[in-house]
């Protein structure tokens, strides 16, 4: 059984993450907020899940690439993994950079930086849509032979080490790790919404890519994080499409093939001249707010509880995933994104929440006896499951009183 290298790391981000939090709270520093840290988990959760069904016909398309069109073969020796990381990084390079400078392919990357807050989460932010746009990027490693085995490695290298430069908690490296790698530092620019570092910095692990293009900048005033238009939601799915919805309003609003063409691919914000042509990012004002919402206690140990059981199935459904039917698959996965979906919008108070938390209950309670025991569970198993259904939905009934108190407040 061959496993992501991917899913492997998880527990260990994990582990970090709360280290980093134990950190802060002893060094009196604050990046985390609850809601925050969730939804970029549960963006990370719908990525992976997606990613599992999109990589089989990606990675089907590099190897297919590599044997038949490529008129080399580089095998899987000692050497090959370091021409492979250096190659894998230049191409990260621009199909990073274009990331930020095509509206299309912004629609993808942008989840990555809704986050308004700079912590080893913000690196599970990921989206489920980028690599549609990016993957053509890293064929020109299937036609210079290098073998899939050595590419899947070096993607894997290339995205762990990108993990620890998601940190406030490092403020610089020695002199000449920060002039060969991406680090902290430079990636806090990256993520920043501060005019002056806007589109900077856009290198995977070696910094000397932004240096020779002319994207390079160095950390100087503190970094504000977030995009322009900030999100205001904790729904990881609209955080996935939200910005589609303004290309495709963009895109209703102009007229002709080439104006309708460059609002997909020229720079997020552009309109034709008789439009007003391209619209700058706008700096954010000092006295903005970030994104908040009150919700009640009980409703948030609630969801910590659920999302901890999530997260699990998650685990478990990415280590087994080669080893299950298509159909159980399929039926994990919907489960998985309604579950982390419905986790942001109970953290939003929605006055319809209600209706979907009992329907995403009951279908977990069947989804464990399809996935588990598949047509004739036990019954041990049966009752077991049925008891946890009625705990979980009494429990979620005794909160609904203060979500509706609050939903009045708000």
């Amino acid at each position: 059984m061959s496993v992501n290298p991917i899913v492997i790391a998880i527990p260990v981000y994990f582990l970090l993450i709360g280290v980093e939090i134990i950190y802060q709270r002893v060094t009196a520093v604050k990046t985390y907020r609850l809601k925050d840290a969730m939804t970029n988990i549960n963006c990370g959760v719908i990525s992976q899940i997606s990613g599992a069904f999109l990589m089989v016909v990606l990675f089907g398309m590099y190897t297919y690439v590599q044997e038949n069109w490529s008129p080399f073969y580089i095998p899987v020796v000692w050497w090959a993994f370091p021409l492979a990381f250096v190659f894998f990084d230049f191409m990260y390079y621009w199909a990073h950079r274009l990331s930020h400078e095509i509206n299309l392919f912004w629609g993808g990357h942008s989840v990555h930086h809704q986050s308004e807050e700079y912590n080893l989460s913000v690196a599970l932010r990921q989206s489920s849509t980028q690599i549609l746009w990016t993957f053509l990027f890293y064929l020109p490693l299937a036609m210079a032979g290098i073998d899939p085995i050595v590419f899947i490695s070096m993607q894997g290298v290339n995205l762990v080490y990108q993990f620890w430069i998601h940190t406030e908690s490092i403020k610089k490296m020695p002199k000449w790790f920060e002039a060969i790698f991406n680090t902290p530092s430079h990636h806090r620019v990256h993520h920043a919404r501060n005019p002056k570092y806007i589109d900077k910095n856009h290198a995977g692990t070696l910094i000397i890519w932004d240096k020779l293009f002319g994207s390079f900048a160095a950390e100087e005033e503190t970094p504000d994080y977030g995009i322009t238009k900030p999100l205001k939601s904790w729904n990881p799915l609209w955080a996935n499409f939200a910005h589609y919805t303004d290309i495709y309003h963009d895109f209703k609003r102009v007229s002709g093939l080439k104006n309708k063409l460059g609002v997909l691919v020229r720079k997020p914000g552009w309109l034709p001249e008789d439009m007003g042509g391209y619209r700058a990012p706008q700096e954010v004002k000092s006295d903005y707010q970030k994104f908040d919402n009150r919700t009640p206690i009980k409703l948030n140990i609630y969801v910590i509880v659920h999302f901890l059981f999530v997260m699990t199935g998650t685990l478990l459904f990415l280590y087994y995933l080669n080893d299950m039917e298509k159909s159980a698959k399929i039926t994990a996965a919907i489960l998985i994104i309604l579950s982390v979906a419905t986790f942001g919008l109970l953290f939003e108070n929605r006055k319809w929440i209600k209706i979907l938390e009992y329907l995403r209950l009951v279908s977990t309670a069947l989804v464990v006896l399809y996935v588990l025991a598949g047509f004739e569970p036990s019954l041990t198993l049966m009752l077991i499951t049925s008891g946890c259904l009625f705990v979980a939905i009494g429990w979620f009934a005794s909160i609904n009183s203060q979500m509706k108190l609050v939903q009045s407040i708000s």
